[in-house]
């Protein structure tokens, strides 16, 4: 199907009402851009309000959690540095700042895997708005210490035998890469993962204490989400090692009918793919070879549906699967 035709069902979509507050989307299909779409809208960096911005290819944009995707992309890496630990090590032994909390068997059982999968068991609500201190993930980054924050919350469910969203998981992988490499997660990020894809300008939002948002800070245009993606189905490119993203795609534990969770990233029957919130996207269908990078502002609404409409009802009912 060419290009254009599906260029028409988003444009009727638009029309139609069925796609509010799509920002850009942009999708390669056997190494060729099928569809690129640009909008305009409301924006914000995180709770900042940026007012109405006029998307263009070299706009940055918040990625939200697909940030914590990123994330798990450069543990691989970092890993096969030697810099940080392996997943099945104790999480608790490379935190012995926190002794305390190691005196806990429960506690001390604790593995880098259990935060790669997010099933650390741990009490965490991130139900509420990211704008609320209710909300675990914004309580995290208030706290005098968000690590200790972390990793003294309640032991709600055995480690390991379920999923529970949680940005705290991210959180300590990051830490973790900082202790191991000795540079900021950002910095480690530029060097190791966007420098070689070609991507040369981003941002990644701080807390008040100058430390990368790993759950939700990082900002990239959508041409650049989408080499993310497109490394995620060429195996890592010679830059992620394709060992690690074997294991990391690899479903861990399951969320849904349709869906597990690998390492920090989604996995289904037929696709991968990276979430964030207001329907920020990477879906990659290596079958069909296809990635697409989505972007759009429904931050903290109910219904964050653009996404979902652009991917199964202009894209891949467009291409006819």
């Amino acid at each position: 199907m060419r290009s254009d035709t599906l260029t028409d069902r988003l444009a009727l979509g638009v029309e139609q009402g069925r796609l509010p507050d799509l920002h850009a989307v942009v999708a390669l299909r056997h190494d060729r851009v099928i569809l690129e779409h640009y909008g305009e809208g409301e924006d914000f960096r995180l709770n900042e309000p940026l007012g109405r911005v006029r998307f263009t290819p070299d706009t940055l944009h918040d990625v939200r959690s697909i940030t914590k995707s990123v994330v798990g992309l450069l543990y691989g890496i970092a890993l096969a540095d030697g810099r940080v630990p392996e997943p099945c090590e104790p999480l608790l032994r490379h935190f012995p700042e926190y002794p305390d909390l190691a005196e806990d068997p429960r506690r001390a059982a604790l593995t880098v895997e259990h935060a790669l999968t997010m099933t650390l068991g741990l009490e965490w609500d991130e139900s509420a708005p990211y704008t609320s201190a209710a909300n675990s993930e914004i309580a995290m980054e208030l706290a005098p210490d968000r690590f200790r924050y972390i990793l003294e919350r309640r032991i709600v469910d055995e480690p390991g035998s379920r999923r529970s969203y949680c940005g705290g998981a991210s959180a300590l992988l990051a830490r973790l890469i900082e202790k191991g490499t000795g540079q900021a997660v950002q910095e480690y990020a530029r060097a190791r993962l966007f420098e070689p894809l070609g991507i040369t300008r981003f941002e990644w939002s701080t807390g008040e204490d100058g430390v990368a948002l790993a759950a939700s800070g990082l900002r990239l245009t959508p041409r650049d989400l989408l080499a993310v993606g497109r490394l995620v189905r060429d195996g890592g490119g010679g830059v992620v090692p394709s060992s690690w993203l074997e294991t990391a795609l690899r479903p861990h534990v399951r969320i849904d009918e349709g869906s597990h969770y690998g390492y920090h990233w989604y996995v289904g029957d037929t696709w991968t793919g990276g979430f964030g919130n207001g329907g920020q996207r990477i879906h990659v269908a290596p079958a069909l070879d296809l990635v697409v990078a989505i972007t759009a502002g429904q931050y903290n609404r109910p219904d964050q549906s653009t996404a979902s409409v652009v991917l199964d009802e202009v894209i891949l009912a467009g291409i006819g699967r």
